[in-house]
């Protein structure tokens, strides 16, 4: 459906394992995916040989030595088997099996999938959702919904909460870049490289232009984000009309003043040698891995920097440990007290809230046979699922991994 990692990340090892079909995806997602399972690929060699390295530093026996998923070849060969597909038109897929891919408004290119099967009285369509977009949001079209299907897979990220709105964006946005300069420190922004940093550039874009924060050096200190920037340039036609006429202006917000794209290791770490504030545009969005950490290294204990998350913080990551309050976290094998303050702009999630999911269910002329609650931690989707009954009237349910469903 889209080129976020938990979406294609597993293809180079379906390939490595034997799978050699074709890979249906929209131009911006083959191009983007290919960035990311590379970026994957390679992040994967290096973490096991520096676990590797600090092994035996430590003399600690290996009985079992990690391995990476996947190679940069794999990721390779993985990105040779994409097909590219345009939005509502019927592919064929098998003897009988037909896909159509529909605007989901998420990030660049991202769709949603009904597979259609079946003819005449035992026709059954299936509707993926995948991540389902918002309205109104910078860059990208808006979701553009199937209205109709017999079994729907709907995500629930933000199943049971409200986004705030543009203005609260860039309210909260002005509010922490004004303080933490006043205070002498930078502004550190964990965010993901697809969609995320370009709405973050979009807005301070937008707040710099105004003159609403002080002109300070605006570093993406993201390879994969960078090249992911360049992407967009390819594939106008998915922008909505706003930042089409921003670009026929020559006001595109990924050429605002002062932005400095650190491509290099190099790049990355001639940052910390600059006096006064910057804002660190980095990767990754949950502070998993990539240049975030050794920013998180060199700020997190200032009293005087800000942590910015603008996305979502899944259980178990260090994102999600520093926004729930931890006193201290581990980075490279070091424990550093959280000292930096420590901020959250909900709104500039890629996902649907509540009433947005509801509204892109509404789309469909009939309610489903069935509907399936995905994609959602499990009080949530569970809090989804009972909106969906009582809201919509459909029969929907949280499946469980491993349950097998036959549909009728």
């Amino acid at each position: 459906t889209h080129a976020h990692l938990d979406h294609c990340g597993l293809l180079p090892r379906l390939v490595k394992d034997g799978f050699h079909g074709r890979i249906l995806a929209t131009g911006p997602t083959a191009e983007i995916a290919r960035i990311v399972m590379l970026d994957s690929a390679r992040l994967q060699v290096e973490d096991v040989e520096t676990k590797k390295m600090r092994h035996k530093r430590e003399g600690r026996p290996d009985p079992h030595p990690p391995v990476p998923l996947y190679t940069e070849q794999d990721a390779q060969d993985a990105a040779s088997l994409f097909q590219t597909v345009a939005f509502q038109r019927s592919i064929p897929v098998a003897r009988g099996l037909n896909a159509e891919f529909f605007e989901a408004g998420h990030i660049l290119g991202a769709a949603s999938i009904k597979v259609s099967f079946g003819a005449n009285a035992s026709a059954r369509t299936v509707l993926f959702s995948g991540d389902i977009g918002r309205w109104h949001r910078p860059i990208i079209n808006d979701p553009n919904p199937c209205d109709e299907a017999d079994y729907v897979l709907m995500e629930s990220t933000y199943g049971d909460s409200r986004h705030g709105s543009d203005e609260e964006i860039e309210e909260t946005l002005q509010r922490v870049v004004t303080e933490t300069v006043a205070s002498g420190g930078n502004i550190v922004i964990p965010s993901f490289a697809i969609e995320r940093s370009q709405d973050v550039l979009y807005h301070l874009n937008t707040l710099l232009l105004a003159n609403r924060i002080p002109h300070l050096l605006v570093f993406l200190d993201s390879p994969m984000a960078t090249r992911v920037t360049d992407v967009f340039g390819h594939w106008p036609e998915f922008f909505d009309p706003d930042m089409r006429e921003l670009i026929r202006q020559d006001r595109s917000p990924f050429d605002l003043p002062g932005l400095v794209m650190a491509g290099s290791t190099e790049d990355s770490k001639a940052i910390n040698r600059i006096r006064g504030s910057v804002i660190i545009i980095t990767g990754a969005g949950m502070c998993t891995g990539g240049r975030i950490k050794h920013h998180l290294v060199r700020n997190i204990s200032r009293p005087e920097s800000t942590i910015l998350f603008v996305g979502y913080q899944a259980q178990d990551t260090l994102g999600r440990q520093i926004v729930e309050g931890a006193p201290a976290v581990r980075i490279f094998g070091s424990t550093l007290p959280v000292k930096a303050r420590i901020c959250r702009i909900e709104g500039f999630s890629g996902h649907a809230d509540r009433e947005e999911l509801l509204r892109w269910a509404g789309f469909l002329k009939r309610a489903p046979r069935r509907s399936f609650v995905i994609h959602g931690e499990p009080q949530v989707a569970e809090h989804f699922r009972a909106t969906l009954e009582e809201r919509k009237g459909w029969n929907a349910a949280v499946p469980s991994l491993g349950q097998s469903v036959e549909l009728d």
